[in-house]
């Protein structure tokens, strides 16, 4: 018997808010997408911190997803949602 394939959650397009698209382009994308587009963004434009590497310095477009200059990775991810539905 054949197993259906299903797309995981992670893996469904997701729309993307403009504040969002204005770092990682215009959607949709799955979230793995975006994950990977905002620490791309994050490392060519040199975002994290030096002494703590899980920490993200927020430039102007990333206070806007933030609302404050500084979050962790993990936080941040959870920001990131927000702008997903």
């Amino acid at each position: 018997m054949a197993k259906k394939a299903t797309t995981s959650k992670f893996m469904q397009p997701m729309q993307i808010s403009e504040e969002l698209a204005a770092v990682v382009g215009r959607g949709p994308m799955p979230r793995t997408e975006v994950t990977k587009k905002i620490w791309a963004y994050i490392k060519k434009n040199n975002l994290q911190d030096k002494k703590n590497r899980r920490d993200i310095l927020a430039d102007d477009k990333l206070k806007v997803l933030f609302k404050k200059p500084k979050v962790n990775m993990f936080e941040m991810t959870k920001l990131i949602n927000k702008h997903l539905s």
